[in-house]
């Protein structure tokens, strides 16, 4: 069950190994979805039931504080949450979240506009506030189409 591609840098760290860690490392890993902590405390513990909810929660948080992991906030009362990047280096994308039936699109057919615009941002803030931008997170709030024929 050994990744790689994060065993050294979860050292790095300072934090060791656990078979929870890994677990759910694995689980995010394998999903293509934005898991809440209860998605993700299901799926491991079918596997190690003496994995607790608790647990799950702990490590999240841990995974988030080392930039493992990313916790997002899609408006339904549940944190969830994603893998950085994966051992198949996942690409960055931004979400659009509609406001009327909680569905979320991930993209990464950014528009050219968007690039220039995102990237006169980071460089007008590392001036601005003598900041090195490490990354983004970009949501984008509205309705989907369904949604819209609805109104």
């Amino acid at each position: 069950m050994r990744n790689n591609w994060w065993c050294g840098r979860f050292r790095g760290h300072g934090y060791r190994v656990t078979v929870a860690r890994e677990a759910i490392l694995d689980v995010l890993g394998s999903s293509d979805k934005h898991l809440s902590a209860e998605d993700i405390y299901f799926t491991v513990h079918k596997k190690y039931p003496a994995i607790g909810l608790t647990t799950v929660y702990r490590t999240l948080d841990i995974l988030v504080q080392m930039g493992f992991v990313y916790k997002f906030d899609f408006g339904d009362g549940r944190a969830r949450f994603e893998l950085m990047e994966d051992s198949k280096g996942k690409r960055h994308h931004h979400h659009l979240v509609c406001n009327g039936c909680g569905r979320v699109i991930d993209y990464t057919d950014f528009i050219d506009d968007e690039i220039e615009l995102l990237q006169l941002t980071e460089k007008g803030l590392s001036k601005k506030y003598n900041f090195d931008i490490k990354g983004h997170i970009i949501q984008f709030h509205g309705l989907c189409n369904k949604c819209k024929g609805k109104r």
